[in-house]
């Protein structure tokens, strides 16, 4: 799933002065060690304080992956958990570290079961 709509929602509202900074400026410093530690850079500058590149963090959540639920994992550890999981939820987000905005950017599944799994198809009604 996008959350792109939600984004720029989100930051129309702050730029209009509905929605303050402070209330999208609150990464935990958790997340802010992750990004620092698990994050990949991206070319996109924050859209906030315009000060510095966003990093992009994958959070790992499911029962089939025990201990490494609920932590940030880098692309590279995410294709390895596939092959050897089944199926387990990733949360990407987006953050800056200079104003510690951050936004849900997608969701996915991903592990061997998941791969399996048929894509579904909308069926036509027959005429």
């Amino acid at each position: 799933m996008d959350y792109a709509l939600q984004r720029r929602a989100l930051l129309a509202e702050v730029r209009s002065g509905r929605t303050g900074v402070g209330e999208v400026c609150d990464a935990s410093p958790y997340l802010l060690r992750a990004a620092k530690f698990h994050g990949v850079p991206t070319d996109t500058d924050c859209p906030v304080c315009r000060k510095e590149s966003l990093i992009h963090v994958f959070w790992v959540y499911g029962d089939e992956i025990k201990h490494m639920a609920g932590s940030a994992r880098l692309p590279r550890e995410l294709e390895t958990m596939a092959q050897t999981f089944g199926e387990f939820d990733v949360y990407q987000t987006e953050v800056c570290r200079t104003c510690t905005w951050n936004h849900l950017v997608a969701s996915f599944v991903m592990g061997h079961k998941g791969a399996q799994a048929a894509p579904r198809t909308r069926r036509r009604a027959a005429k």
